[in-house]
């Protein structure tokens, strides 16, 4: 698969030839229905949590005689059933990651970058360099109409060129490493320098 290749200034830089093995699959979107479902259990807090009846502030003591008064028969005032008493069997703090076969991670990256190909919303430049100034980048990306993008470097990101994209809304800027299906399907357009193309490559062979 081959695509063209471009600058930031809009101008052509000959072309890349793209794995058909990572860009030219038929996405299935359960494969990236379960990727990004385990993606974002893994990064949910979890911190969760509601007062049980050993924890509320209320005191301990009988509130009334066990008979004769012609009610239900009650302890404390913490039992769940009374308003502000503890809470039965609520959310407590814990984990909510589950277990993803590493194979299955790495093609649902693939499934993700071949979404990106097919639907036309992959762009591959140069290099990801700019001069540190937000407002020349802004430009830049503007005249070439990203409005929701992520750029995938290759091993390391151009510091300068992270320094500037960092206030442009709508810019997220990840080096190869950090390449997740999550990130990728949730901006409009895919751009990947050639070095981020190589990294790809060589990570998901």
């Amino acid at each position: 698969m081959k695509l063209d290749v471009i600058k930031l200034d809009g101008g052509k830089s000959g072309s890349v030839e793209l794995a058909d093995d990572l860009f030219g699959l038929e996405p299935r979107a359960d494969i990236l229905h379960r990727v990004v479902r385990w993606q974002r259990n893994r990064a949910q807090a979890g911190t969760h949590k509601v007062k049980t009846r050993s924890e509320t502030s209320y005191s301990s003591k009988k509130i009334y005689r066990q008979k004769g008064t012609g009610g239900a028969r009650h302890g404390d005032r913490n039992a769940p059933i009374f308003r502000k008493g503890g809470i039965y069997k609520g959310p407590t703090p814990r984990s909510h990651a589950h277990d993803l076969p590493k194979k299955f991670r790495k093609l649902g990256l693939k499934h993700a970058l071949s979404a990106k190909a097919k639907a036309g919303e992959l762009v591959v430049i140069e290099e990801a360099a700019a001069e540190g100034k937000t407002k020349a980048l802004a430009k830049q990306v503007a005249d070439l109409g990203w409005k929701r993008a992520l750029v995938i470097d290759g091993q390391e990101v151009d510091e300068k060129f992270a320094r500037a994209a960092r206030n442009i809304e709508g810019l997220d800027v990840l080096p190869s490493v950090g390449a997740n299906v999550y990130d990728i399907l949730r901006r409009d357009t895919l751009v990947l320098t050639r070095a981020g193309v190589e990294a790809l490559e060589a990570r998901l062979k």
